[in-house]
C-alpha cells in the first residue's frame, strides 16, 4: 500500500492513481505565507515524482477560497516572510514561496487546479502553475501585487504570459484588476467553468481520464510538452525519438496496443 505523506496545513489523498492536495487553512483563506502550505506543496510535489502510483495531481482549496496568496497582515506588520531589509526579504523569498514554482515546474505528472473560489496574487499564480485549470462559478482571479505596491515575487509574470500571451498578461498584472470565472475562461486562463457543486466531480473526471492512460508514457509526454517551447525543432525531435524508443520497450505499450486491437475486433 502506498504511503501518503502527512502534511500540516493541507490534506493529501490518493485514489485510482489520482492524488488530491487540498489546501486546508480556511481561517487564512489558504494564504501561502504565514502558514505551512509552502512546505506542504513542495513535499507533495517531491512525493509525486517518487511515487509510481500517481498519474495526476489535483490541487484545490478547502472553504470559500482557493488561495488568497500572501498574508496581508504579515505585510502590514513587516513580519514573517516580509520582515527585514532588502537582502533578508530576498533570501526569504528564495527559501520560501519561490520553492513552489520550482517544485511544481518539475512535477512529472499532469497537474489540474480545481479553483473553488478566489485565487488572488500568489494564489492566482499557483493556479497558473498547473497544466489545466477548472474553475467554479465562484472563482475569481487577480494578479493584484501592484495594488499592494509589490511585484509578483513568486514567478507569476513568467507563468501568465506563457499561458495567455504578453499583452493580456501585461494588462491584468499592471491594472491589478480581479476577473470572474467567465472572463478567465474567455481569456484562456481556465479550460472550463462549472457550478460549485460540480467542481470536484469535473476535476476528478478529467483526472481519471488522464490517469487511465499508460503511466510512463504520460510522464514522458508531459516532459515533452514542457520542453517544446524552449527547444529548436531538430533537437526536440531527437528527444522525441529517444523517448519513443523508451516507450516501445515498455510493457505498457504492448498492453495498450493489444487493448486497442481487442476493441477494434469487436466493432
Amino acid at each position: 500500500m502506498t504511503t501518503v505523506p502527512q502534511l500540516t496545513d493541507a490534506l493529501l489523498t490518493l485514489e485510482n492513481r489520482v492524488a488530491t492536495l487540498t489546501l486546508n487553512r480556511h481561517d487564512l483563506r489558504n494564504a501561502l505565507t504565514g502558514s505551512n502550505l509552502i512546505d506542504d506543496i513542495v513535499t507533495t510535489a517531491e512525493w509525486v515524482n517518487q511515487c509510481d502510483d500517481v498519474s495526476v495531481l489535483v490541487i484545490t482549496g478547502a472553504g470559500s477560497a482557493f488561495s488568497a496568496g500572501g498574508n496581508i497582515r504579515d505585510m502590514a506588520n513587516r513580519s514573517g516572510d516580509f520582515a527585514g531589509d532588502v537582502a533578508e526579504c530576498a533570501d526569504r523569498y528564495r527559501k520560501g514561496i519561490q520553492r513552489i514554482p520550482l517544485a511544481l515546474q518539475n512535477v512529472e505528472v499532469p497537474i489540474i487546479a480545481a479553483v473553488n473560489g478566489p485565487a488572488i496574487g500568489a494564489g492566482f499564480d499557483l493556479a497558473n502553475m498547473a497544466d489545466i485549470r477548472i474553475a467554479s462559478e465562484n472563482a475569481k482571479f487577480g494578479e493584484t501585487f501592484l495594488n499592494l505596491g509589490i511585484i509578483p515575487g513568486d514567478g507569476g509574470a513568467w507563468f501568465m504570459q506563457r499561458l495567455i500571451g504578453y499583452q493580456r498578461a501585461f494588462e491584468l498584472t499592471l491594472t491589478g484588476r480581479v476577473i470572474d470565472a467567465a472572463e478567465a475562461k474567455e481569456l484562456g486562463i481556465v479550460l472550463e467553468v462549472v457550478s460549485a457543486d460540480d467542481l470536484l466531480n469535473a476535476a476528478s473526471a478529467m483526472a481519471s481520464r488522464i490517469a487511465s492512460q499508460p503511466p510512463k508514457a504520460t510522464r514522458l509526454t508531459k516532459r515533452l510538452m514542457k520542453m517544446a517551447p524552449r527547444m529548436e525543432l531538430k533537437d526536440f525531435l531527437d528527444v522525441c525519438a529517444n523517448f519513443q524508443g523508451m516507450c516501445h520497450n515498455e510493457p505498457e505499450h504492448l498492453e495498450a496496443v493489444n487493448k486497442m486491437l481487442e476493441a477494434m475486433s469487436k466493432k
